[in-house]
């Protein structure tokens, strides 16, 4: 399943080997669903975890009692699934206001994926002024070859049968 890749990088720029960059999936986190205030402390979302952290141990106070545990149940659940929906958002956010700055978005299977797909496409200064060197391209070796070749009985690039 592909999913999106937010690719952001420091503030000041990138540094010279990128190490600095960060790709953020956008999408549901499980970690967030099921550790939602921990997970928001650990990125360093402290307001958020607070928060997070209040709103659990209300449901969890409200839950103990018989004729309000629904409101409890509810209360718990809708926060785990806030921070599993919305958390990446945060993290995001966070960072930019910190200067980072949002460079590309990339569509990919997984992050591996992603960081070729990114890195492949960014320019790297090798030091020197010369350019880099270029194969050479022989127009003769990928010529098409004429003949009987078929296409499974249909019409060849050559336009025979």
């Amino acid at each position: 399943m592909t999913s999106s890749y937010l690719v952001l990088t420091a503030p000041g720029g990138t540094d010279s080997n990128h190490e600095k960059t960060r790709f953020i999936r956008d999408g549901f986190t499980i970690l967030g669903f099921l550790f939602p205030w921990i997970w928001l402390a650990f990125h360093r979302l402290w307001l958020h975890a607070i928060a997070a952290f209040l709103l659990q141990s209300l449901g969890g106070a409200l839950a103990d009692r018989a004729d309000l545990w629904p409101v409890g149940v509810a209360i718990t659940f809708g926060t785990s699934l806030l921070v599993a929906l919305e958390g990446q958002n945060l993290r995001i956010r966070n960072l930019v206001a910190k200067g980072w700055d949002e460079a590309d978005l990339v569509s990919a299977d997984s992050l591996q994926t992603a960081e070729e797909i990114y890195f492949s496409n960014v320019r790297t200064d090798t030091g020197d002024s010369r350019p880099a060197p270029s194969p050479q391209w022989d127009p003769t070796a990928h010529a098409p070859r004429h003949g009987n070749a078929t296409s499974l009985g249909l019409f060849g690039f050559d336009g025979g049968r």
